[in-house]
């Protein structure tokens, strides 16, 4: 059911340009109609602040038009366009979740789209012709550079009795679904006894990536897998921290973007996507926001990664669906962990 595949992202704070290449954002006649809307609703279930960045880079290109942006956490998300779209009341234009899943039961929702360098994106991160992944995140091993004195190089290492008494920190399993991406690569890859071996070493729990970083940075744990943007601005802001991508592979998560069928703004919504999926796009975020990329030849390679060698990640879609409510109860009674 694993399917370890070698990719190139950008995932370092030093990072090499590949060489700028000519954008394509789409046809003159969409551009224009787009920019004749001059606006549209962005409903999200990422960070609000990295979204607003995402949003003045698109207007640094295209200024004319306004992006107004809706953020609400996954679920909630859902359950408000389930709601809007019953009752024909639907105002967004372009709609991005990390849980392909939710999105994949709405896939009649959204209309046909596909970006003009479709044909540049891995197959294996689309669940839907209409879902895109604008946003692709993937896992890091980080530590705090003034605790960790022997710090982790494998995710092996982080079974370690050395490590025992909350030196490490890890975000719970229910936590969503990028942390069941990477529960599901720990117990596929890393063996069926990887957990327990983990639970035994007294590790402390948190309910985020944003307070287990911010924990790690303060030196309240030494050592945390971490989403790779979570750790990387801090990185880039001088915290004493480093983040690793161990050898037995990157866990990544390929978020869907899709435009609904009843979009007031679909020029714009188009104009949004396509930007957002091109080499300008997926270079800025993965150089200013600390994300990876679905695209198979990334814009940007970091320092020292042999594309060669990398080795990434990605969840089989059916048993990332169906295995996910006993696995993640599974850990919960390993950890002893109880919502």
């Amino acid at each position: 059911m694993k399917r370890i595949l070698s990719v190139v992202a950008g995932l370092a704070v030093a990072l090499v340009a590949a060489p700028v290449l000519a954008q394509d954002f789409g046809s003159a006649e969409l551009i224009a109609a787009a920019k004749k809307e001059g606006r549209l609703v962005y409903y999200t279930a990422n960070f609000a602040e990295v979204e607003q960045e995402v949003i003045k880079a698109f207007n640094k290109r295209f200024p004319e038009i306004k992006v107004e942006m809706v953020r609400a956490p996954g679920g909630q998300l859902i359950t408000r366009i389930k709601t809007e779209a019953a009752a024909g009341k639907l105002l967004a234009d372009v709609i991005g979740h990390s849980d392909r899943g939710l999105m994949l039961e709405m896939n009649d929702m959204f209309m046909d789209y596909a970006p003009p360098n479709a044909a540049d994106y891995r197959p294996d991160a689309l669940v839907s012709p209409k879902l895109w992944p604008g946003v692709t995140l993937g896992w890091a091993l980080a530590y705090n550079v003034e605790l960790a004195k022997n710090p982790p190089k494998t995710w092996a290492d982080l079974t370690k009795p050395e490590y025992k008494g909350k030196q490490i920190g890890q975000v719970v399993a229910p936590s969503g679904g990028t942390t069941w991406t990477r529960v599901m690569f720990e117990r596929q890859v890393l063996g069926e006894d990887y957990h327990a071996k983990q639970a035994a070493l007294d590790i402390a729990l948190y309910p985020s990536g944003a307070p287990l970083s911010d924990a790690l940075v303060r030196g309240e744990v030494s050592i945390a897998p971490l989403l790779y943007n979570i750790i990387y601005t801090k990185i880039k802001d001088g915290a004493p921290a480093e983040a690793i991508f161990a050898p037995e592979g990157v866990p990544i998560i390929p978020y869907a973007d899709g435009i609904p069928k009843t979009s007031k703004n679909p020029n714009a919504a188009k104009l949004f996507m396509n930007w957002r999926l091109s080499m300008e796009g997926q270079q800025f975020q993965i150089k200013e926001l600390g994300n990876l990329t679905s695209l198979k030849n990334p814009p940007l390679y970091p320092k020292g990664w042999d594309p060669k060698t990398v080795k990434v990640w990605v969840p089989e879609f059916g048993p990332f669906e169906k295995l996910r409510a006993t696995w993640v109860e599974d850990w919960n009674k390993t950890y002893k962990y109880r919502q």
